[in-house]
């Protein structure tokens, strides 16, 4: 039986849709984040789903994102291009930049396309599987406002400037890396505060860069890898490089010129770079060696505690069964709260549980 606490996919979709048109978006610049968020909660991201619909209704409500232009492509080469992404919602931008790197790559067997004047624009999956729904290897990358407490620091410098990377195997499987640069992304401690839980010890830091479990004392977030001693300079390493992608490359904001997390004092402007990449430029038989080595690691024995091995992007697999299996996607019942209350604020209509789209 489906939990109190189900969402169908379409139904929350329908409800990001009214939140943001409720407060001056376009239609379809409301639907691409719809989408963006829905398959985050689908895919098992909670952090970056109906957790961050505040944060864009705030945005627009406060007026500091655009809601009326489109990208601009200001610069371009036959492989590359640069783009203005205007101020509006990341998620737009970001799927104008994916789209376009899919099309250049398909013309010259590698796309990649710098974005400036952007903002949060969600799980960076969401973007690297688009290029993999057209049979291509997709990278996202984008720099945020500086979160990290970098190696032998107190102070943040650095955002979680995530990494992804989708590339197709056969049978529909496939390699799905979405990860962020730090220990876990800012929206598992805000989820964890909603929820009135602690947090474990590595993944936020105080103000004195200490490590707390509490997350409305943490004040930064440690390193993939947590302190020095545990490789947290290699998490520090990757959140620099991310950062030459993004806000280097394309002339956006970088490091701690990047606002501060969820200010509407001035524009985020930050940076984006979107890499698609067409296989069959290369050697073939790309799908059936990526194949081989996913059944390879998954049929290794698990070690002890585990059921099974998985391989990036099986974890969501798995997720996004049971979402099917259940009708739609499970939520903390907080989570429904905060949504009812968001909806009372907009006065629109509130979000419909499975079972309560029937009696209406």
């Amino acid at each position: 039986m489906a939990s109190r606490t189900v969402i169908a996919l379409e139904e929350m979709h329908r409800f990001v849709v009214r939140a943001m048109e409720a407060v001056g978006t376009k239609r379809e610049h409301a639907t691409a984040l719809a989408d963006l968020l829905v398959a985050a909660d689908y895919r098992g991201h909670f952090s970056h789903g109906l957790n961050r619909l505040d944060m864009y209704v705030n945005d627009m409500k406060m007026g500091i994102c655009n809601c009326q232009k489109e990208p601009e492509v200001v610069k371009e080469t036959a492989a590359t291009a640069l783009v203005e992404g205007n101020n509006i919602l990341g998620p737009v931008v970001g799927k104008f930049c994916t789209d376009l790197a899919i099309k250049k790559a398909k013309e010259s067997g590698v796309g990649w396309v710098s974005a400036r004047g952007s903002n949060h624009f969600g799980i960076a999956g969401w973007y690297a599987m688009r290029a993999m729904e057209h049979g291509m290897m997709g990278l996202a990358f984008t720099n945020t406002s500086p979160l990290m407490v970098p190696t032998r620091a107190t102070k943040v410098a650095l955002g979680t400037n995530p990494i992804a990377c989708a590339a197709p195997a056969n049978d529909g499987e496939s390699f799905v890396l979405d990860m962020a640069t730090t220990a876990v992304a800012l929206g598992k401690l805000e989820l964890n505060e909603r929820r009135g839980m602690d947090i474990p010890l590595g993944w936020g830091c105080d103000e004195k860069g200490k490590a707390t479990t509490n997350p409305s004392q943490a004040k930064g977030l440690m390193p993939l890898g947590g302190s020095e001693e545990c490789s947290g300079y290699k998490g520090y390493g990757l959140a620099m490089m991310v950062e030459i992608f993004c806000g280097i490359m394309s002339g956006a904001n970088f490091g701690p010129n990047i606002r501060n997390w969820k200010s509407t004092d001035t524009e985020a402007n930050l940076g984006q770079c979107f890499i698609v990449v067409d296989t069959s430029a290369f050697a073939p038989g790309f799908s059936d060696r990526l194949s081989e080595l996913s059944t390879s690691l998954k049929g290794m024995e698990p070690s002890e505690g585990q059921n099974k091995v998985l391989i990036p992007g099986d974890p969501e697999k798995l997720h996004m069964e049971k979402c099917d299996k259940l009708g739609g996607i499970e939520y903390h019942p907080n989570q429904i709260s905060f949504a009812s209350d968001l909806a009372k604020k907009l006065n629109i209509e509130p979000v419909k549980l499975i079972g309560e789209e029937k009696k209406s």
